[in-house]
């Protein structure tokens, strides 16, 4: 069952996923002009923003009320601030995945964006936007899930294998990006702290900026205020589905 959160966000249960390749949508000359426009306009004010691949949702149905066909094409990331333009905006939801990590105690690691990334200073749980497969390999489930762990070693410093990593959650948000969200086994909240902190010193040590400038613990949706600055749409749905304020969506499935 979908269960409504808030006004921004759907929590979608976690329903079987199949995955459908799709053409990218096409763009009329005012189109691409825009967007060319605003990917200047946004580099010249961060210049180390990438214009890397990037995994759009074209289509989202439900072929049962378990079972959610996602249909995605392969794009870059300035297709994605064409979504700002008033006048020539195109749907263009994007596919995401984090990873929620416990800790033993029952709390639930947060890390905030460094200045130079995109969401400069918004908390949220460690993860990215899903890059498309090279070749012409499909996206599968399994390359979900390694994502989701590498992106927990790369902002963390965690190193855990993805068949660790369970579908926890699947959300659907601000501009209907899809959000995967996997959860990882319990550790203690020293042992998280320790690994960023190294990540962090070795990153520094060699010349690059963390892409988290820090990282906290929150029980609960209630602890979310106390972190100051914006947060991620989705991170108040999720805390409270740790915290158990949502039972049903914890073990509800699909639509």
């Amino acid at each position: 069952m979908t269960t409504n959160l808030s006004d921004a966000v759907e929590l979608l249960g976690v329903p079987d996923l199949h995955l459908v390749e799709t053409a990218p949508p096409e763009l009329t000359d005012a189109q691409r002009a825009a967007m060319n426009r605003r990917w200047e306009e946004m580099t010249a004010a961060n210049p180390t923003l990438f214009d890397g691949p990037v995994v759009v949702c074209t289509k989202v149905e439900w072929k049962d009320p378990g079972t959610m066909v996602l249909s995605w094409c392969r794009a870059t990331y300035r297709l994605l601030v064409l979504r700002l333009d008033p006048d020539h905006a195109v749907p263009a939801p994007s596919l995401f995945a984090s990873v929620a990590q416990p800790t033993t105690d029952g709390r639930l690691l947060v890390g905030r964006m460094a200045a130079l990334t995109v969401g400069s200073g918004r908390w949220q749980l460690p993860g990215g936007t899903i890059e498309p497969p090279t070749g012409d390999a499909g996206l599968v489930a399994d390359a979900l899930a390694r994502h989701a762990a590498r992106e927990l070693a790369e902002e963390i410093g965690l190193d855990v294998p993805h068949r660790d990593l369970e579908l926890w959650a699947v959300t659907r948000g601000n501009w209907g990006n899809i959000g995967l969200h996997f959860r990882a086994p319990a550790r203690p909240a020293d042992t998280l702290r320790d690994d960023y902190a190294a990540l962090a010193s070795s990153e520094i040590g060699q010349g690059r900026i963390p892409e988290l400038d820090g990282i906290d613990f929150i029980r609960s949706e209630a602890d979310i205020a106390s972190l100051g600055g914006p947060t991620a749409d989705f991170l108040p749905v999720l805390a409270a589905l740790h915290s158990g304020a949502d039972a049903a969506g914890r073990t509800g499935s699909g639509r």
